[in-house]
């Protein structure tokens, strides 16, 4: 086995991602799509889904050590708000561009034109109605930005760690790391085991990080015959906008800001971030990779403990770069479906509205497209017709949100690289290093 942990191990997962969707496509096509869809749910799905679940179990203590131990790493409050403030700008301003290039694309390529909306079939109407109704959506931009604040300060902190509410725990930590910071010496052994612990959940994060070769095989097998290729032909139009607009935006935003604002090299940020970037891909869940993507900062990009511990978790629960493109593109497929003319007053609100969704979203598969209702409303689409076009997209958003989530964590990975080097907590020979071939 030594020869298989000599490879790096985002070949080795580059690999595992491209063999299962070989084995998936082949056994969609050669076996059929029912024997096939049954052949897959009954090996592959559990293979991924115990990767999943190992990488979930990672998510709590991952978030609640690091962010503490990193809080801690700082030495002074007074840098958490420097720091704090770089990354949340940083976030609002790439999610602007990134609904600015869903419309862009969407506008250029026409999804919708045509596309005929009644071919939703009962059973999926039905889906698309009871998920909406287990959601309610928020009422005016006012209301969202007040319930959304609210909702981070928790109650009981300790449900919040059981219950996994992200932006509970990462405000829990911060303001615990504050309080140990302030009590000097008397914090300092607690510290210590927090820092202790950290390092012991990074250790077990490494270990588990050895299965995504195969959890990503296994994931791809079970998506690809679960669904084939059918989306290209269904919503070939509507996939090409999405998954084009995602790649623009990776390149030219976050390689502006690599390349042109930080005077770095694209390629070794690229490779640093492709193992996470293929768990992502895979997972569909910013959340779930996580664990994959605070590795990559630290070992991969050279990024100090300090910024990869705050930035990164913070990152996965509000910068949803790639969730607010697509209620973008979702939009305007929407609105050239049904014949709705677009006015300047239009794209504005939904910039806006797609922005402000996005902050918070919970980093599991397809949410995103039940948020899609707010931003439907603003197109004037009745109750009716949100849920007929969230129920023509829900079968195969699957393939749409494993584009969306690499955008996502490549722009975690973006931001935490830039306040890193502000900060001076950017080891450049690290990041500049070359892996060998």
């Amino acid at each position: 086995m030594k020869w298989w942990f000599g490879i790096d191990l985002w070949k080795r997962v580059i690999a595992g991602l491209v063999l299962g969707a070989a084995v998936g496509l082949g056994l969609r096509y050669g076996l059929g799509p029912e024997a096939a869809s049954d052949n897959v749910t009954a090996w592959a799905k559990p293979i991924g889904d115990a990767f999943i679940n190992l990488i979930k179990m990672l998510v709590v203590p991952l978030i609640f050590t690091t962010l503490l131990s990193g809080v801690l790493a700082m030495g002074d409050p007074k840098k958490l708000g420097s720091l704090g403030g770089r990354a949340l700008l940083m976030y609002m301003g790439t999610t602007i561009v990134a609904v600015s290039f869903g419309l862009l694309m969407g506008t250029l390529i026409q999804p919708g034109a045509g596309f005929d909306l009644s071919i939703a079939s009962a059973s999926d109407i039905a889906e698309a109605k009871a998920r909406l109704d287990a959601n309610p959506q928020p009422g005016s931009v006012g209301e969202q930005l007040i319930n959304t604040l609210l909702s981070i300060i928790p109650t009981n902190p300790v449900a919040a760690l059981t219950n996994g509410d992200v932006l509970q725990i990462i405000f829990f930590a911060i303001m615990l790391g504050i309080g140990i910071l302030m009590t000097g010496e008397a914090g300092k052994p607690l510290a210590n085991v927090i820092n202790s612990a950290a390092e012991a959940v990074m250790k077990l994060t490494l270990i588990v990080m050895e299965t995504a070769p195969f959890g990503v095989f296994a994931l791809m097998a079970w998506v690809l015959g679960e669904r084939g290729l059918d989306i290209l032909v269904f919503l070939g139009k509507l996939t090409l906008t999405h998954y084009l607009a995602c790649i623009l935006h990776i390149l030219i935003t976050y390689g502006l800001i690599v390349r042109g604002g930080l005077r770095l090299p694209l390629i070794p940020f690229f490779r640093g971030a492709v193992d996470a970037q293929a768990v992502a891909f895979s997972t569909s869940s910013s959340n779930a990779t996580l664990p994959m993507t605070i590795s990559c900062a630290r070992e991969n990009l050279g990024i100090g403990k300090p910024v990869a511990s705050s930035v990164l978790p913070l990152g996965a629960t509000i910068n949803m770069d790639g969730t607010a493109l697509y209620q973008g593109v979702i939009a305007l497929f929407a609105a050239q479906a049904m014949g709705t003319p677009m006015t300047a007053g239009m794209y504005l609100t939904i910039i806006l509205m797609a922005t402000l969704v996005s902050i918070g979203t919970a980093g599991i598969p397809s949410v995103s497209l039940f948020l899609a209702a707010t931003t439907l409303s603003v197109i004037g689409a009745t109750p009716e017709q949100i849920v007929v076009v969230i129920a023509v997209l829900f079968p195969f958003d699957r393939i749409l949100d494993m584009m969306r989530t690499v955008t996502n964590v490549t722009g975690d990975l973006t931001v935490a690289t830039a306040v890193a080097k502000w900060e001076g907590e950017l080891d450049e020979e690290i990041f500049r290093a070359r892996d060998p071939v």
